[in-house]
């Protein structure tokens, strides 16, 4: 599958809020939302985020993801990443989430690009280690069901010898 990626458009909205399949597939994306994600709820977070984007494959929007924190030289932070279940498994949140890597470094020219994960989150966990990040802390947090869960944040540093500069976002 090809993948390309650009800014989320409000036509992307309903297609996004069909991602999140469980409750718990919708709090591994956002926290704060109540099941089943609802156009609002997506349009809110977004407006109060930054670098909103979809990935396409096969004509399709695929993924998404953007930053809930951005500081020019500083630090971004990576939220609301989420994939569509007909892609999952075929590289499509490795793609993202480096693109994401790639927009915090090269467009915001941050030092640092963080993301957390929460410990029942398999896929993440297996891929964002993959992808250069290394846990720096551990947050305890309540599940939508009320159970305790760990939120386990990550960071990739400018410079550890992962990174690649793309030029795309130049």
């Amino acid at each position: 599958m090809l993948l390309t990626h650009r800014p989320v458009s409000a036509e992307d909205v309903l297609t996004i809020c069909d991602f999140p399949q469980t409750p718990q597939e919708l709090f591994f994306m956002f926290p704060k939302a109540q099941y089943p994600l609802t156009e609002a709820q997506l349009l809110a977070s977004i407006a109060q985020r930054s670098d909103s984007t979809v990935v396409e494959g096969d004509n399709a929007v695929v993924g998404f993801a953007n930053f809930y924190s951005f500081q020019r030289d500083g630090v971004c932070a990576i939220g609301n990443v989420i994939v569509s279940p007909k892609a999952r498994g075929k590289g499509v949140a490795r793609f993202l989430v480096e693109t994401m890597v790639g927009l915090a470094f090269d467009r915001h020219r941050a030092s640092e690009v963080q993301l957390s994960c929460f410990n029942e989150n398999t896929a993440g966990l297996l891929l964002y280690p993959q992808l250069g990040f290394v846990p720096f802390g551990v947050e305890e947090r309540v599940s939508q069901d009320g159970r305790r869960v760990a939120l386990i944040q990550m960071r990739k540093i400018r410079g550890d010898g992962r990174y690649r500069m793309m030029s795309l976002f130049r």
